[in-house]
C-alpha cells in the first residue's frame, strides 16, 4: 500500500509540475502577442489619418504566438481590411510585414493573412504578402518604399 501510495504521489506531483509549465508557457505566448500587437497597432492606414488599431484592421486578438523551441517563435496575423474590395490590402499586409522584421527583438517567422471572409481576393494577396521574394521586390520601388515608410514610422520617429 505504501508503494501505491508513493507512486501516486510522485504522478499528482509531475502532473502539477506539467500543469504549472502549461500556464507558464501558455502565459509567455500571450505575452509575446501583446508585444507583437504593440508593434503593429501604431500603423497608420496609407488612405486615412488614422491606425490600423483605430480602424479596427488589427486587434489584439488578431495576434497568435507559438514556440519554435530554442528562443525562436512562429507569428500569426490575420487583419481585417476595412472593406471586402479594399484595394490597399496588399500595402498593408506589406507595412505589417515590415515593421514587425525591423522592430521584433526576437527571433520569429512571419505569417501574415487576411481574416477569412473579409476580402474578396484574400487568397491571392495571402500568397503574395506571405512571398519574401515579392516583398523584396515590392521594398526595391522607390515609391512603394516610401509610402511604407510613411505608414510605419512611429511619429515621433
Amino acid at each position: 500500500m505504501e508503494v501505491v501510495s508513493s507512486l501516486v504521489s510522485f504522478t499528482l506531483s509531475k502532473v502539477s509540475q506539467l500543469s504549472n509549465w502549461n500556464v507558464h508557457k501558455t502565459r509567455r505566448m500571450e505575452e509575446k502577442a501583446l508585444e507583437v500587437y504593440d508593434v503593429i497597432r501604431s500603423i497608420r492606414d496609407p488612405e486615412k489619418p488614422n491606425t490600423l488599431e483605430e480602424l479596427e484592421v488589427v486587434t489584439e486578438t488578431c495576434v497568435e504566438v507559438q514556440d519554435l523551441g530554442d528562443e525562436e517563435y512562429l507569428i500569426i496575423i490575420r487583419f481585417s481590411p476595412t472593406v471586402p474590395h479594399c484595394s490597399l490590402a496588399t500595402l498593408i499586409g506589406l507595412c505589417l510585414q515590415v515593421k514587425l522584421q525591423r522592430c521584433l527583438p526576437f527571433k520569429h517567422k512571419l505569417e501574415i493573412y487576411i481574416s477569412e471572409g473579409t476580402h474578396s481576393t484574400e487568397e491571392d494577396i495571402n500568397k503574395q504578402i506571405n512571398d519574401k521574394e515579392r516583398v523584396a521586390a515590392a521594398m526595391e520601388n522607390p515609391n512603394l518604399r516610401e509610402i511604407v515608410e510613411q505608414c510605419v514610422t512611429e511619429p515621433d520617429d
